[in-house]
């Protein structure tokens, strides 16, 4: 199967969609836009004077891996947080956890499984670079719905064992994008199982594992070092976009066994593009400052009640576990979308664009993803909006 082939059924990526939506038409009040999940609180200090410090760095090139200090940095995070031990040849670092959730399945997906077309499973709603990576690498994407009636997780045991002997990889997201449900360790456990009894590799986004109510999410890798799984079967994507709001700094990592990292590094030192040594100096201080992890997420758990208040009584309201989105129901996202904005102005992503259609349907028809990553005040108009102008 050649390239243009393979992409063929490709949809268009969802903003685009969206702009095709709406743009011919006039907002109906002072546009409000909570579509994109681009986190607006306020930055991590000291960022601007470790970067003067560090500029005559740009005239270096950087290490592929991530340098000594970062790495160090990574793995103590993810020791404090998880509890588990990692050693710098079990951590990659990334320009962006999207270039790793990408060339991770370029690396480590085999051209066959079972003797036949390998399987990547994916949640559905899903980020779309879960399916990009399956089509790259000529693999059968298989979308599993996760719905109100699974928890808003995809339940990858109930998949016919053909499936899952096929299966090389699995995506899955926790705390979940677009709904916020977080994966518990029974779920973790059980998926993980499933991998080692299938023999796949499971690829944990995990990047708003610090945005979240009460309790922390559980980690893969955490659940993974009880079970005492092959230490290859789970690698974990994490990122300073959501939790330190940095989104432009496109600083994240990979982590894993020391097999699976190898073959990620060594792909990398081929064709990926490491991060400039200066904002590498950003992140090694970042890693390491939880003060402004816990300012951030006081804010939103504030947001959460919030919204809570602003959506009580509306049938089939979820409140969010974890995470910055609310995924909110309606009869059809699309005809929503379309009615908040030119009646509103507030601008809306229709779940649908999120997801595929499926022979169970779509999970995502029925619902809008709403981003509650502006100030409070802003935040709270743009819902109050949406529930006068759609649930009264």
């Amino acid at each position: 199967m050649d390239y243009p082939e393979r992409f063929s059924n490709l949809p268009e990526y969802a903003f685009p969609r969206l702009r095709t939506l709406l743009d011919s038409h006039h907002a109906g009040g002072e546009p409000i836009v909570m579509t994109i999940g681009e986190p607006r609180h306020a930055l991590p200090e000291g960022i601007a004077e470790i970067l003067a410090a560090s500029v005559q760095e740009f005239g270096k090139y950087p290490p592929n891996d991530g340098t000594p200090e970062l790495l160090s940095a990574i793995a103590g995070w993810v020791s404090q947080r998880y509890g588990v031990a990692l050693t710098p040849d079990q951590i990659m670092v990334l320009n962006g956890t999207r270039e790793g959730l990408y060339n991770a399945a370029m690396a480590l997906c085999p051209e066959e499984k079972a003797g036949a077309k390998p399987v990547i499973l994916t949640p559905n709603p899903f980020y779309q670079v879960y399916a990009v990576a399956a089509l790259s690498v000529a693999a059968e994407p298989v979308f599993v719905n996760a719905t109100a009636a699974s928890g808003q997780l995809p339940d990858f045991t109930a998949l016919p064992e053909d499936v899952l002997k096929r299966t090389a990889i699995a995506y899955i997201c926790s705390p979940a994008n677009p709904q916020g449900a977080v994966a518990t360790e029974d779920y973790w456990r059980a998926l993980i199982g499933l991998a080692e009894r299938y023999d796949f590799r499971i690829f944990a986004d995990e990047c708003y594992s610090e945005i979240y109510r009460d309790a922390p999410p559980v980690g893969a890798l955490e659940v993974a070092l009880k079970m005492g799984a092959d230490p290859d079967r789970v690698l974990i994507f994490h990122s300073l976009s959501k939790r330190s709001n940095l989104p432009g700094l496109r600083s994240g990592f990979v982590a894993g066994g020391r097999a699976s990292i190898a073959k990620v590094r060594q792909l990398r030192a081929y064709s990926g593009a490491p991060l400039p040594l200066p904002l590498q100096r950003v992140a090694e201080k970042v890693w390491a400052d939880e003060a402004h992890v816990e300012e951030s997420r006081r804010l939103y758990q504030e947001k959460y009640k919030i919204a809570d208040k602003i959506f009580a009584g509306v049938d089939g309201y979820e409140s969010p576990q974890a995470g910055f989105f609310l995924w909110l129901p309606v009869s059809d996202g699309e005809e929503a979308a379309l009615k908040l904005w030119t009646e509103t102005g507030v601008r809306v992503l229709p779940g649908a664009y999120l997801s595929r259609d499926t022979e169970a349907g779509n999970p995502g028809t029925g619902y809008i993803r709403v981003a509650m990553v502006a100030p409070k005040e802003e935040m709270q108009r743009g819902l109050t909006l949406i529930r006068d102008c759609l649930y009264d």
